[in-house]
């Protein structure tokens, strides 16, 4: 989130500077699935041909890299909250979404816990990853409370720390690649409203 302070707008990348950015990134997205979201940032720059300095230029800290990473997945995920907020079942396109959210975070080890630790914390890189998803899950799970498929006291940021802990512990139990489906499932049966709960 921007601070108070006066910032310098960004002006375009010089083409070599641009180069850099785009094989820092490559090398970033491979690393992040082969090795997980700790993997080795000097071993990035080093794959990508400059040295840790360049990469920290561009990339203050790892969760600057990380967010920049998740970027095209993050604009696909709230694309598909826009497609799922016309769901004849509200219920049925929140609970989409949320499988949707731990089928990306399933791709980089590492990515629900960082998620996790970073999702009130304004001040992380990350949050520009969490504040559209908060907002885009917002619509469907204000549609699925008004529906009265889930309970009105449920708020956004519980149901995607319980998303991201679901995608942890799917992580943490690779043999068991049914497990994300069931604890998706045992926490929406905890989040029923009262006209679901008739049903």
């Amino acid at each position: 989130m921007a601070t108070s302070t006066a910032q310098t707008p960004t002006r375009p990348m010089r083409a070599d500077a641009r180069r850099n950015y785009d094989r820092l990134l490559g090398e970033a997205r491979t690393a992040f699935a082969e090795h997980g979201t700790d993997a080795s940032l000097e071993d990035i720059a080093r794959r990508a041909g400059v040295g840790i300095g360049t990469l920290y230029r561009h990339f203050p800290n790892r969760h600057a890299l990380m967010n920049a990473v998740f970027q095209e997945a993050l604009t696909s995920l709230i694309a598909r909250s826009r497609e799922l907020a016309q769901a004849r079942e509200p219920c049925a396109g929140l609970v989409e979404w949320l499988g949707a959210i731990i089928t990306h975070a399933g791709e980089y080890r590492g990515l629900a816990q960082a998620l996790m630790s970073t999702s009130r914390d304004e001040t992380s890189a990350l949050s520009q990853c969490n504040v559209p998803l908060r907002e885009a899950g917002a619509v469907l799970l204000v549609r699925a409370q008004e529906s009265g498929a889930v309970r009105p006291d449920v708020s956004i940021g519980d149901l995607l720390q319980l998303t991201n802990a679901i995608a942890l512990a799917a992580e943490q139990s690779p043999d068991d690649p049914e497990l994300a489906g069931r604890l998706l499932m045992l926490t929406l049966q905890g989040l029923k409203g009262a006209r679901a709960e008739e049903g």
